[in-house]
């Protein structure tokens, strides 16, 4: 299929797009919404501005829009995108792992435009997908946390095997999700095999406050 995905610079959105591709599908456009407020419900906040270098590493054309972030509202902003490129594509690729809220969504979406949803990661095991991640040699760094059990050491911390050993510990106690897919915390991919060229972290600050925070990259280049 010819897939327009939903794209936020995360791992699993990221690792989506590497599954398509492996099974022969081909990704032409990412769409990307810039979400206004950090409690969008449907959305990734932290750094979406690096996205741009991963489209360029990824050599695709990204399609971007603004939203308020404000709850069902802000869908319409993403069918503004789609609709920019429904005739173009015969689905949507979404990185959603166990979220009802988004996927239903999504395919709410999808069905106005006569579109197919592809998620080829829903419903896999955390930890399986982790592993899997790992194995294709995706360089992956925690951008935001925000869950018990979690400090600002956190913050800009290599998802590497020992994080995901810690990550277990944090999962047993606390009872969070090991991907985040509640919202725990949200990353963002410097290399893997999709890329041409690494994102390399210039500049950086940890915005941590309360019980929870994000990592601010003021500066990032590719190399």
């Amino acid at each position: 299929m010819r897939l327009a995905a939903l794209y936020t610079g995360g791992k699993d959105s990221t690792y989506a797009i590497y599954k398509a591709a492996s099974k022969g599908h081909s990704v032409e456009y990412l769409l990307t919404v810039f979400p206004q407020s950090a409690e969008s419900y449907m959305y990734h906040f932290p750094n979406l501005h690096i996205t741009r270098l991963q489209a360029e590493a990824m050599n695709i054309p990204q399609l971007t829009a603004t939203s308020a972030g404000v709850r069902e509202a802000e869908l319409e902003d993403l069918k503004g995108l789609v609709a920019k490129i429904a005739d173009r594509v015969d689905g949507l690729l979404t990185g959603a792992i166990a979220s009802n809220y988004q996927r239903s969504r999504i395919e709410r979406i999808c069905r106005g435009f006569g579109l197919e949803v592809f998620a080829p990661l829903w419903g896999m095991d955390p930890w399986a997908l982790l592993d899997e991640l790992l194995d294709a040699g995706f360089e992956v760094v925690i951008t935001a946390v925000n869950a018990a059990g979690f400090d600002a050491g956190w913050l800009g911390r290599r998802l590497d095997r020992d994080a995901v050993e810690d990550l277990r510990w944090l999962v047993e106690r606390y009872g969070i999700s090991p991907v985040g897919e509640g919202g725990e915390m949200e990353s963002l991919v410097l290399y893997c095999p999709l890329f041409e060229r690494r994102i390399e972290i210039l500049k950086a600050r940890k915005i941590w406050r309360g019980d929870s925070g994000y990592l601010s990259i003021e500066e990032a280049r590719l190399v």
